[in-house]
């Protein structure tokens, strides 16, 4: 029973993390574990034991995915708007929750730290969570303040300063910029993006050569197989 409670609230955590409008992030990886079995149960099987409908089922179901990926990535880039909206709407609704879970806190702390950036577009986006906002109720030492993983790093320091974002939000903007990062994070990860271009494109040109690689094995092993029954 216990153990049961505890698995509870793992997959409730990962939920408020990944919250995307009411989708259940668990239903992702189960679908993306399942998708890799059956694929290597059907290259492997097929190969080891030659059937010939198990190689011609991995090729086409390789070939559908790859097929996926590359109108995902037309998709992405047609919709890319769509797509910053979504982000904003994703950092912003777990902004809302930052204090309710230490995970969540984690991650948007690394988030911030990573991409040297406050909030979706700026640091006034805490103002979405009821410890930061500017309100006058709000009764919080963190009002109109910010993280601590919003803070600029002074690497003389050894010692994070988990108060260094107090206040911070009541300053004069270029105040700000010396005590804070004001740079959003939807802005700094597509400045990532446009650096990192190569590197991206990249990487998926690599795994769309090991999948074509691995049609072509596939449909290579099945003719030899079918020339080899032919010739019986």
């Amino acid at each position: 029973w216990v153990w049961g409670r505890e698995e509870k609230g793992v997959l409730s955590n990962i939920s408020s993390i990944t919250d995307l409008g009411g989708f259940d992030p668990v239903w992702l990886f189960l679908v993306v574990g399942g998708v890799m079995f059956i694929l290597g149960f059907a290259g492997c099987i097929g190969a080891l034991r030659e059937n010939t409908f198990l190689l011609k089922f991995f090729s086409v179901f390789l070939g559908i995915i790859f097929f996926l990926e590359l109108t995902a990535g037309v998709l992405a880039f047609v919709f890319k708007d769509w797509i910053k909206d979504q982000l904003y709407f994703f950092i912003n609704n777990n902004i809302r929750a930052y204090r309710d879970d230490i995970d969540l806190q984690n991650l948007i702390d690394f988030t911030q730290e990573y991409w040297q950036c406050c909030g979706a577009f700026g640091a006034d986006d805490w103002n979405l969570n009821i410890y930061f906002n500017c309100t006058d109720s709000n009764a919080s030492r963190e009002r109109c303040g910010v993280p601590f993983s919003c803070c600029t790093k002074d690497p003389a320091e050894d010692v994070i300063n988990t108060q260094c974002g107090y206040d911070a939000r009541q300053k004069p903007e270029v105040d700000q910029q010396i005590v804070i990062y004001t740079k959003g994070c939807v802005p700094q990860f597509e400045k990532w993006l446009q650096d990192n271009l190569t590197i991206v494109a990249g990487i998926f040109i690599g795994i769309a050569l090991l999948q074509i690689f691995g049609i072509c094995l596939a449909q290579n092993l099945v003719s030899d197989i079918e020339a080899v029954r032919a010739s019986w």
